[in-house]
């Protein structure tokens, strides 16, 4: 490598390197990201695509002073690299380790904490309304893909900043993708905005003819600046002036690796009076032959070969994913009622051979989860049966709409909650800890939680013929259970085990750990018995007359509003005694799942340490 990125000052290298030396940083990072994160896991395709676009912001913008707002963040590693925390990169998404999103309590260079999509355009223009109130004087940036472009939310803040006219720079990031490849009537706009060079070839052409005009060519030049915005539209007809009818200048396409076009476009940005757009084009994964080929495999990855670009760990058991997938799939092969429906997610949700298998009912609406529950309440109207497949944290943006078009109608959607409880190392925006929450508060809401993929399997076969609307909620990864087969799911909870000291109530994924604690009490000589709680939603009556002395409820959802606090609420006036195992009431870092299971204090060494202190306390 030419540079120590550990030690070089990159920020001011940025600024003062000639642009030849600055291809070469970007080699440099690109080989480094490939490097650390073939040995931690995480985001490779998106960063690797947007190297020189990073640097050419720090070389046009004086961060920290500037604020550069990235959307959804795991597209920054290159700013964290620009701005001195190489080192981190050792400990990347691991616990106790950096985060592999912008955190500002990890650095004054993030100016803004992002996880979710679709969110910077808003939170920039909030910063520069804020910059201008208090007579500031700093440059505000939003870095967002065409992917979180679909999202409502942009186009409510585009809405505001083009009618107040507030000085906010607006960096498209144009990769055609968002994990899936991107889908809808903006998509194909900006494809052909993307693909169309006419404009650009027309305008340089007239401009160079008319220069060597002698005496008139550069007047007249000048006169027809006037009327570009006529000569734009006439060549790319009414799709090309989406932005600028908002009024928002428009800058581009522009190459997403020619550091300086793009240093001098962001430049005539910033200097504008006036919102603007950058429109770049990139190529997700760019520089490593694997994620090139491969970007959705490689948008998040664990530790892979560099030669192979093949995972080093993977699981022998199917994921929840894949079995949700599968099932599903196969429940459509019978029924031709059952629609599928992701929200850019279509593969990290196992769809695709619902895709494959039945093309024409399957519904990918982009990053717009709000519109995939309206949807679904409308194709539920009509008599069909959605199932929508959203991770737990995104399918919270959707709530109001889950109450009001789904529930307040009675209507039969499935939600399949991918990702719920804790999912590791993409941390506090991507843990599913308030589904159960969420969810249960909802009137006609059913809410059920797997133990394991065979559990799924059934759930999800029970669930199509329920009527009204149901949630079957299940965590990332490995599909597999260590206890023993249950009995097969017709909507009730098992018991695994009856105890007559201690009887422990396990929502869902969290049997295993349930059986385990077990164990080690019975060991102690306490008679220990489990439950396997598959119905969070309604509520088992039942369970007011356990023959128990202590009852433990144990859950990977936060307490408040969770399924121990309803059992609580429900058996106060009961014999026994009852201790609740929840997520703390707090928001939990990134780490493996042991780790951030033991730091809950949901694991079997906690409920087993817990249950003997209120025995003792007791005694």
């Amino acid at each position: 490598m030419k540079y120590d990125l550990y030690n070089d000052d990159l920020l001011n290298i940025c600024k003062t390197a000639p642009v030849s030396d600055l291809n070469e940083l970007c080699e440099d990072i690109r080989s480094f990201i490939v490097e650390k994160v073939s040995r931690t896991g995480g985001h490779v395709s998106s960063n690797l695509g947007i190297v020189e676009l990073t640097v050419a912001l720090m070389r046009t913008f004086n961060c920290p002073k500037d604020r550069i707002i990235y959307d959804v963040g795991h597209q920054t590693y290159v700013h964290k690299i620009l701005t001195g925390r190489a080192a981190g990169f050792d400990t990347l998404r691991q616990y106790g380790g950096m985060s592999g999103f912008p955190k500002s309590r990890e650095s004054a260079f993030d100016a803004y904490d992002t996880g979710h999509s679709s969110t910077s355009v808003s939170a920039a223009y909030g910063m520069a309304v804020a910059r201008d109130i208090s007579g500031e004087d700093y440059n505000v940036v939003a870095v967002i893909g065409d992917g979180s472009f679909t999202n409502g939310t942009v186009y409510e803040a585009l809405n505001n900043i083009g009618a107040n006219q507030t000085n906010v720079n607006i960096v498209l990031n144009d990769n055609g993708m968002s994990i899936s490849h991107n889908v809808g009537a903006l998509s194909k706009y900006l494809n052909k905005v993307r693909s169309s060079q006419k404009y650009d070839q027309a305008k340089v052409s007239v401009k160079s003819a008319l220069d060597n005009v002698p005496f008139i060519g550069r007047p007249i030049t000048k006169g027809l600046r006037s009327s570009k915005q006529k000569i734009k539209y006439s060549v790319l007809g009414e799709e090309g002036h989406l932005i600028e009818d908002l009024g928002i200048k428009y800058f581009g396409p522009v190459d997403g690796y020619d550091i300086r076009q793009m240093s001098d476009i962001l430049k005539a940005a910033a200097e504008y009076d006036g919102p603007t757009l950058i429109h770049v084009i990139t190529v997700k994964g760019k520089g490593y032959k694997w994620s090139e080929k491969y970007p959705r495999k490689f948008h998040g990855i664990g530790p892979f070969d560099i030669e192979t670009g093949e995972e080093l760990k993977k699981s022998t058991s199917p994921s929840y994913s894949k079995v949700f997938g599968e099932t599903l799939t196969a429940l459509a092969d019978k029924d031709d009622k059952i629609v599928a429906i992701a929200a850019a997610m279509g593969t990290a949700t196992g769809l695709i051979p619902f895709y494959e298998a039945h093309t024409d009912r399957y519904f990918d609406v982009g990053i717009a989860e709000e519109h995939a529950v309206v949807f679904a309440a409308g194709l539920a109207k009509a008599g069909m049966k959605p199932v929508v497949a959203i991770y737990s944290s995104f399918l919270q943006r959707a709530f109001d709409y889950i109450i009001e078009d789904v529930a307040l109608q009675d209507l039969h959607v499935v939600f399949a909650v991918d990702r719920a409880g804790l999912v590791g190392a993409d941390g506090e925006t991507h843990h599913g800890q308030f589904d159960l929450s969420y969810l249960s508060m909802i009137p006609g809401m059913t809410v059920l939680a797997p133990a394991d993929g065979n559990q799924l399997a059934e759930m999800l076969e029970f669930a199509v013929d329920m009527d009204g609307p149901v949630a079957i909620r299940y965590p990332r990864g490995s599909s597999e259970g260590d206890h023993l087969r249950l009995r097969r799911f017709r909507g009730a909870n098992s018991t695994i085990s009856e105890g007559r000291d201690v009887t422990i109530l396990a929502v869902g994924a969290m049997l295993d750990e349930a059986i385990r604690a077990a164990e080690i009490l019975k060991a102690s000589g306490l008679d220990t018995g489990v439950v396997n709680v598959a119905v969070v939603k309604p509520l088992d009556t039942t369970w007011a007359a356990l023959d128990t002395g202590l009852v433990v409820t144990v859950e990977d959802n936060v307490f408040s509003g969770g399924f121990g606090e309803s059992f609580g609420a429900a058996n106060s006036d009961a014999s026994y005694d009852i201790i609740n195992i929840a997520i703390p009431d707090r928001f939990i870092p990134h780490g493996d799942i042991p780790s951030l299971r033991k730091e809950c204090g949901i694991d079997a060494e906690s409920i087993v340490r817990k249950v003997q202190e209120r025995l003792e306390r007791k005694a």
